[in-house]
Parts: C-alpha cells; structure tokens; sequence
C-alpha cells in the first residue's frame, strides 16, 4: 500500500514523523545535486485501465531500456480511481530531454505502446520533485513498500490520529500551514512490474 500525499506536506510529514516514512519527496527548490524524480500521472478511460496496464507491463522493458522506472502504481482512492502514478528518475534536465528524445526516435516503443495506449488516456499531469535532503530512497526490507510506509489503511489511519495528538506535530502544522497551497492523498497499489512494492 502506498498512500501519497503531494505539496509540502510530504516534506513536513516525513520530518515529523521519521519512522514511518521511507522517503519523501519536495517539489520546492531543495536540489542539492543535479538528480530529480518526475511524478506523471495519467488518467484513464474507466473501462480501458486492464488493457492499459497489460500493455505496459508487456512493454515495460522498452521504456526502462531508457531511464530509472522507480515504481508504478494504479490508484485505489484519493481523487478520481482509474488512473496511474509512476515515478521515474533522471540524472538532470539534460538526462530527461536525451530520453525524451530518444523515445520520439523508439519506433519499437512508439508502435507498441505509444501509439496503442494514447487513445486510452483522458488526462496526464507530470511534476518534478526532489528527494528532500534527510532522505534517501532505498529498497526496503519488506516486499511492501510505499512512499509513507503502512501495514494497512487502518494502521495509517491510526497513525494520523497518533500524529494530531502529538504536541510537537501540532505546532510543526501551525508553523507551516501558510506556507502550504494543495495538498492531496491518494491510496496506490503497486503493480507487478513496479519496482518498489
């Protein structure tokens, strides 16, 4: 289980409540080197998710043959379902415009996923974010892993309440709060091919 929460929080959050979290990331600018993470999200036609995934997961290699998959998930709740997350990992904005234009060049990659799979997307966003400077993103011990570890929902749940009673928490909240412009939450579900878990 993955439950992800984009904006300032996740900096805040992961500051706040360390044993939880596995990494967190920032989209402000806290790049201390030249390494970044882009979130693409695309939003699907309910009833062409299956064949979307297949389709990835049947093509993936061709994709990874060009840059870091860092790991794929299909969205549970949190918004609008029948969409995808998956984070991808870059060296620099040089690194990402050599795989972008390598990609254009994949015929391979565009005749078997591209061009099949545009039909099947509603919507796609893309942000560039940044491990923040007290984390590390690393494979975990257990198989699950998530951006805000937790053993189910409810543990998440649990461990909210827990954080909204903790004095220190509060105050961390107040302090930032203003500084704080969206926040959202979404419950993602690995797929096979993720490879974070």
């Amino acid at each position: 289980m993955l439950a992800l929460r984009s904006g300032l929080t996740r900096a805040l959050a992961a500051r706040m409540l360390a044993p939880q979290v596995c990494s967190s990331f920032a989209t402000g600018p806290r790049q201390y080197d030249g390494t970044f993470y882009e979130f693409r999200t695309y939003y699907l036609k309910p009833s062409k998710m299956n064949e979307f995934l297949e389709n990835f997961k049947k093509n993936v290699h061709l994709r990874t043959a060009h840059s870091e998959l860092v790991g794929y998930w299909s969205v549970e709740f949190g918004g609008r379902v029948n969409k995808v997350f998956h984070i991808w990992k870059y060296d620099n904005f040089a690194h990402r415009t050599k795989v972008r234009q390598a990609l254009a060049k994949d015929k391979e990659w565009q005749e078997q996923f591209l061009i099949p799979n545009l039909a099947l997307i509603d919507k796609q966003e893309n942000e560039i974010t940044y491990l923040v400077p007290w984390c590390k993103l690393e494979k975990p011990p257990k198989e699950v892993h998530v951006l805000w570890w937790n053993e189910s929902a409810d543990s998440r749940a649990a461990g909210r309440h827990w954080s909204h009673e903790d004095p220190r928490v509060v105050a961390a909240v107040r302090e930032s709060v203003n500084f704080l412009e969206s926040q959202q939450n979404m419950l993602l579900i690995p797929t096979s091919f993720s490879p974070l878990k």
